[in-house]
């Protein structure tokens, strides 16, 4: 392991690193999500929370095991470079930035589904596509002309997103029906399957949290305990959330895509607890937009820096903001454009698709590294073998095989043209000046 990290301090402990867990995964979703996945499961939807909260603390530890192997900045396309080479890296780079622009871009339909429930104009065609590009193009905005500005916006997504959903979860059980709680009948494999991953997106981000590896204290113990804590509090919470929602809407739950923590907080507290979901939920989703506009486009301009994305303007900053403006111009772009072409259940699904690709890369990166390079002193290792990584593997591609034919095709000639890409980059580029 090459030790890059010496001069930070190990400061953070097992809450510190639950909390920074629990932070990133808790996004916007939740507020939309139990609704459509009431419709696919009805009451037995809370099965579906804990295969996907099982496999996300399966990914969450790969990652940290790879993390303490690979120092360099990164995250997964990092790991997957180191394990497999330049080619697989920048496969995994383009769906780590592509799989965060997509899922940019359901939340950002959803909030406009948000916003159409007060204002019906922005439910036309017309109104929706125009709501979009002031979204994007507002944020974008915004965050070329500095991080301060970008920065403030995103402090006050935390309180403002789990607040309102505690408030509900705690008030709501007196409104709770539990016949509704019932299951009518056994889902089949494949609603089990489109389910998950449709409900995955919530679960995303979460490997974020373990960056900041090189500040964590005594990481072999402090990081699996930080993964069972965190994991278990938004397993546990989006269980309540789920069963809350269901218990007070019973069978009219998946009437409600739009908002139906809103709806269920009308019942609970009348038209004042309506209000306060709705603003809840739509500061929560523009607080994640802010947020993912101001971090993803450095993943870009880091990548184009470390020529892992060969175009080179991507990594200017701007003469006078410092900001990497082309980068977020580029992905705020992006976002704006599946937006505009895809609604968020669609959305959802390609993004979860994308992230899950780059996990699957990390879970087999684990094997691979271990071979490679053993195990030193002071790394992170996994109990149990090739357990954890090889479980987690397997269940990834159970969720991708819930993809339809279309979309799995859509993903094969999809790399099939970045792998021309890449080659072609690579063939005209000189030596010297090579991509990677």
């Amino acid at each position: 392991m090459i030790k890059k990290n010496e001069e930070l301090v190990r400061e953070i402990g097992v809450w510190g690193l639950s909390a920074n867990i629990v932070n990133i995964i808790v996004g916007a979703g939740i507020f939309v999500l139990p609704a459509i996945i009431a419709e696919t499961m009805g009451a037995s939807g809370i099965t579906v929370y804990l295969f996907c909260g099982f496999l996300i603390a399966l990914v969450m530890l790969c990652f940290a095991e790879a993390g303490s192997k690979v120092t360099k900045s990164g995250g997964g396309y990092a790991y997957v470079e180191t394990a497999f080479g330049p080619f697989a890296g920048f496969l995994a780079a383009v769906f780590l930035v592509l799989g965060s622009a997509f899922s940019d871009a359901a939340v950002a339909n959803a909030l406009v589904d948000l916003i159409g429930l007060a204002f019906p104009l922005f439910k036309n065609a017309y109104g929706r596509f125009v709501l979009l590009f002031l979204i994007f193009s507002g944020l974008a905005t915004l965050n070329v002309l500095g991080v301060k500005q970008g920065i403030g916006l995103v402090k006050i997504n935390t309180v403002a997103k789990l607040t309102p959903i505690l408030l509900l979860i705690f008030f709501g059980w007196k409104d709770v029906s539990f016949a509704d709680l019932s299951w009518d009948t056994t889902p089949t494999l494949e609603q089990f399957g489109t389910a998950s991953l449709i409900l995955f997106f919530a679960f995303q981000g979460g490997d974020t949290g373990l960056i900041v590896g090189g500040e964590i204290k005594n990481p072999q113990k402090t990081v699996p305990k930080a993964i069972f804590i965190g994991i278990s509090f938004v397993l546990l919470l989006y269980i309540l959330i789920q069963t809350v929602a269901q218990g007070i809407l019973g069978s009219e739950l998946p009437l409600f895509k739009e908002a139906p923590l809103a709806q269920a907080a009308n019942i609970v507290f009348g038209p004042i607890g309506y209000t306060i979901l709705i603003l809840g939920a739509g500061i929560s989703m523009f607080g994640m937009l802010s947020g993912e506009i101001l971090n993803l486009p450095r993943v870009i301009f880091g990548l184009a820096s470390d020529r892992v994305i060969p175009i080179d303007k991507l990594a200017i900053v701007h003469h006078k903001f410092k900001t990497p403006h082309l980068a977020i111009l580029v992905y705020a772009g992006i976002g704006f454009i599946t937006a505009a072409t895809g609604g968020f259940k669609q959305l959802a699904v390609i993004a979860s698709a994308s992230m899950l690709l780059v996990y699957f890369g990390v879970s087999l990166a684990v094997i691979k590294l271990r071979r490679k390079h053993g195990h030193t002193p002071g790394e992170f290792k996994l109990p149990f073998g090739y357990t954890i990584p090889v479980l987690s593997a397997g269940i990834i591609l159970f969720f991708l095989s819930n993809l339809s034919g279309f979309e799995k095709i859509g993903i094969l000639v999809f790399i099939g043209v970045l792998a021309v890409i890449y080659f072609l980059l690579s063939y005209f580029r000189p030596k010297k000046d090579s991509v990677f």
